[in-house]
């Protein structure tokens, strides 16, 4: 090969590793690109003592890693709100938030998956999973709460982790907040390189778990959303099965749903958990 030839090769072969350096980034730092799992703020103390009727519990998952979760139990035969916090957030995070659905009249559990707030471990999308049916075994198994009693709540990528379980596992009914329709979607949006979407190994393919879902659905999504967009949450909803509900927060960005939603978010869930019936378990599309 004469000198030409061999830049000629050199460049090529320099121009493929640099294309190639996102791809080998990415997927060795993938995990750290997803998740931002904040610890507990300095000084916090989620004692009863400190906060009237949590209780703090720990959960062990199949794969031996200890979760912590708050839980606040209802003096009534209610239902039971099982919660899956965003990213970037603990359930510290969402305490104000947990009351008011215990408020309700319903039990709250809220978990903090593998290595957020005092959480074990660190997180990938295997692990999420595994964590939220190891939070759905603690309230069947533990609790002695009956699958159709459970109504899971899923908060952006809370959406995608109780999409996942309730795709799998028997509820009373699913709650969807500002969530995304797939893991690609949300890689294109970031990222918008031709073909970067199938980079990541994570999918959280929410679009096409929610087509198995029976149970009833509630979605509600902020109309201002720039990080999920409003557009995604009516996807996921044009996708669901009835019986299903979609719920706008009219000027609601991302993380302030829940602020700007006030008394009627709440009215909105109160009203969607007093209409799911207590029935047997309806069946998960195969």
């Amino acid at each position: 090969m004469n000198s030409f030839g061999r830049i000629t090769l050199g460049v090529i072969l320099g121009c493929g590793a640099l294309l190639m350096l996102p791809v080998v980034l990415t997927r060795l730092m993938e995990n750290r690109l997803i998740y931002f799992p904040p610890r507990f703020p300095e000084g916090f103390d989620p004692s009863p003592t400190a906060f009237s009727g949590l209780e703090s519990v720990w959960i062990k998952t199949s794969d031996g890693v200890k979760l912590n979760a708050f839980y606040f139990a209802s003096s009534t035969r209610a239902k039971t709100l099982l919660c899956f916090h965003g990213n970037a957030e603990n359930i510290a995070h969402g305490l104000a938030q947990w009351r008011d659905f215990s408020g309700l009249g319903l039990n709250v559990l809220a978990l903090d998956y593998r290595g957020y707030g005092r959480s074990e471990g660190s997180p990938d999308e295997r692990g999420v999973y595994c964590d939220a049916e190891a939070a759905y075994a603690y309230l069947v198994g533990q609790r002695d709460i009956k699958a159709m009693d459970i109504v899971l709540y899923g908060r952006s990528l809370g959406g995608a982790v109780a999409i996942d379980l309730a795709a799998q596992r028997h509820c009373g009914g699913l709650i969807i907040e500002s969530s995304f329709t797939s893991g690609r979607s949300m890689a294109r949006r970031a990222f918008p390189i031709p073909f970067f979407e199938y980079v990541p190994k994570s999918r959280f393919d929410s679009l096409d778990k929610i087509k198995r879902i029976r149970s009833p659905i509630l979605i509600m999504h902020g109309t201002h959303d720039t990080v999920v967009p409003h557009s995604m949450g009516q996807q996921l909803y044009q996708t669901a099965n009835e019986p299903k509900y979609f719920f706008a927060i009219n000027g609601a960005e991302h993380n302030d749903v829940y602020d700007v939603g006030g008394f009627a978010y709440l009215e909105r869930i109160k009203q969607f958990i007093m209409s799911l019936p207590k029935s047997s378990p309806s069946p998960v599309i195969p």
